[in-house]
């Protein structure tokens, strides 16, 4: 499997996740605070790894080109 591939399957699955932790943040948002702020908290550190393959898809795709 290339590279590429493998990043662009590696960002839909963090996507899908950050998504589904979004949500439950919000589901949860007046119901337990805990909970919300758990999932809060991991869908930002979801999103830092985004951005990081993000940008590497990005980097990798100029130097192919």
């Amino acid at each position: 499997m290339s590279r590429l591939k493998q990043l662009s399957r590696y960002r839909k699955h963090l996507e899908e996740r950050y998504n589904r932790l979004v949500e439950r943040s919000n589901d949860y948002k007046y119901i337990d605070e805990t909970k919300s702020d758990r999932a809060a908290y991991k869908a930002m550190k979801i999103l830092s790894k985004l951005n990081r393959v993000n940008y590497l898809n990005s980097e990798f795709s100029n130097t192919v080109s």
